[in-house]
């Protein structure tokens, strides 16, 4: 699942590009991986190239879109206006991979009634009912950690049935709703921590220590 979108997004360049057919062996070197893996990745998703000739790439996207879903571009409601919702908001390419945000909903009066990306900003509250009356499947939660059970609560009775939580909180929900966690300070606490090792034995292997002593002066 987590290589399956970057296959996709090289597919698409080399289809961009002119070219027709690619091979396992052509993604695997472009990409830095093992082409037995690239192959089962690749047959799991309903695509089998044939031998010295690879995969119609026209053929590979569909069938990877299908697998993922994201040939059937799905309607979402956003709850939570600010700066993360917003650039949610402005992304288009969600679009690409089967997520179509139709609205987004917000407690603040200040950013209720306003249009964000030709998307309005409602409040809060209707937020069951539209998603009753409209069938929306799929909730974005971008709020402050300590309103994510509520919204999602709502969501939940509305009927929303996966959500994708931006929130740095465990969302408790029932077993049937299908929760994906972004786990932005995870992923930010991996990268600090990385580089804190690549840091740590660069200045060991040079027999010495480097202190950084920058400021405000020194950025401008």
């Amino acid at each position: 699942m987590r290589r399956l979108p970057i296959y996709l997004h090289l597919l698409r360049q080399r289809l961009a590009a002119g070219a027709t057919n690619i091979s396992c062996t052509d993604i695997a070197k472009e990409l830095g991986l093992d082409p037995t893996q690239v192959r089962k990745d690749l047959e799991a998703a309903g695509n089998v190239g044939k031998p010295r000739v690879g995969s119609n790439i026209v053929a590979l996207i569909n069938a990877i879109e299908d697998f993922l879903g994201w040939n059937r571009v799905n309607e979402a409601f956003l709850v939570g206006a600010g700066n993360l919702g917003t650039a949610l908001l402005g992304y288009e390419r969600l679009k690409n991979y089967g997520v179509h945000i139709i609205a987004a909903f917000d407690a603040d009066p200040l950013r209720i009634g306003t249009e964000i990306y030709g998307r309005p900003v409602l409040p809060v509250e209707r937020l069951p009912d539209l998603v009753a009356r409209m069938h929306v499947l799929i909730g974005i939660i971008t709020v402050p950690g300590e309103q994510a059970q509520g919204v999602a609560d709502l969501m939940v009775a509305g009927g929303i049935r996966a959500i994708w939580n931006f929130a740095p909180v465990s969302l408790r929900l029932p077993i049937n709703i299908i929760v994906h966690n972004e786990e932005l300070y995870y992923s930010l606490a991996k990268l600090s921590r990385r580089l804190a090792d690549d840091m740590k034995t660069s200045h060991q292997t040079e027999g010495g220590v480097i202190t950084h002593d920058h400021d405000a002066s020194a950025i401008a």
